[in-house]
């Protein structure tokens, strides 16, 4: 199966033929794995990029078409689509505000600082958030976590759920028309 071109192993991957995708895999493992270190030096990062393009490529609708270009620039494109994915998905994961618990520093005066006032109010924040998700349903609730905490597009929640977009839409229009009714109730105390 080596001397099989990579848009035939690209149908027979289409057609769920597994060995065709670990032999593409053999082929350009390499290749993918230092164009995902180039984007980001870090073997955890490159490792998941590889993992999260051979995936697309088993689960994908979408394949390679010949009459586009060559496989190799279609394959570094996919990668860097990936990558990208990944790196905005971490920015939004390391701009989340952490809700742990704090010490609450005093400062020098032994009044409460700006920087305690924050905790606090991030406290307050933090019992908001929980008791307003009891609110939700488990799916809801899942459904503002993943997209909201985690980073997750509509697009990949769907996909991971095996649900149509619409539906996750759907379902998040009636998340967030829950949750801000019973905001309102907050305002009005």
């Amino acid at each position: 199966m080596q001397d099989v071109s990579d848009e035939q192993l690209m149908r027979m991957i289409g057609d769920k033929q597994s060995e065709a995708l670990r032999v593409l895999y053999d082929r350009y493992v390499r290749l993918v794995y230092s164009f995902a270190w180039k984007a980001k030096s870090d073997p955890q990062f490159a490792s998941d990029v590889v993992q999260l393009v051979f995936t697309k490529l088993w689960t994908s609708d979408k394949g390679y078409d010949s009459a586009k270009g060559q496989f190799v620039s279609w394959l570094l494109t996919v990668t860097r689509h990936v990558a990208i994915d990944q790196l905005r998905k971490e920015r939004r994961q390391e701009a989340l505000v952490p809700l742990d618990d704090f010490t609450v520093p005093a400062d020098e005066s032994g009044g409460f600082s700006d920087r305690t006032q924050d905790i606090v109010t991030r406290r307050l924040l933090k019992n908001q958030i929980e008791e307003a998700s009891r609110q939700l349903s488990d799916s809801q609730a899942r459904l503002i976590r993943e997209l909201y905490w985690e980073g997750y597009t509509l697009t990949e929640i769907a996909e991971r759920n095996s649900e149509p977009v619409g539906t996750v839409k759907s379902r998040l229009h009636q998340s967030l028309k829950r949750l801000r009714e019973y905001m309102k109730s907050w305002r009005e105390e």
